[in-house]
């Protein structure tokens, strides 16, 4: 590979970390606006790994953020949710939102709150 092709590569990547970057500032400022306190990266990895009913994140994501997960149900491979593993995430504050959605209710049976989500987004940012 050329030395041209390596610079794209890095620009492409500085790029997504940029954005990356930014729209989880932007939600964690959402989460403030809705009434959350500080986050803490602590509470974030104990929602992680909590039992819920015989439900948690690490029954498809796995332990680690870093490795790839595999749906309960349908089996499907889940790339890693840390961006240190795999840029391209959290940089949709779209998908952020839908996917809080699905896997609160999912396991949770409810919303997360915004605390909840900030907390995560702040452990994840970390991993």
């Amino acid at each position: 590979m050329s030395n041209g092709r390596f610079a794209v590569i890095g620009l492409l990547l500085g790029f997504a970390l940029t954005a990356q970057a930014d729209v989880i500032d932007e939600k964690l400022a959402q989460y403030r606006t809705e009434g959350a306190q500080a986050f803490s990266a602590e509470a974030g990895l104990n929602l992680w790994i909590s039992n819920h009913n015989g439900r948690s994140c690490t029954q498809c994501h796995g332990d680690s953020p870093q490795g790839v997960g595999k749906h309960i149900k349908t089996g499907k491979q889940i790339k890693p949710m840390a961006p240190s593993v795999n840029p391209q995430r959290f940089t949709d504050s779209d998908k952020i939102d839908k996917w809080f959605l699905r896997n609160c209710k999912w396991t949770l049976k409810r919303v997360c709150s915004a605390q909840e989500k900030g907390d995560i987004l702040v452990w994840i940012r970390e991993q």
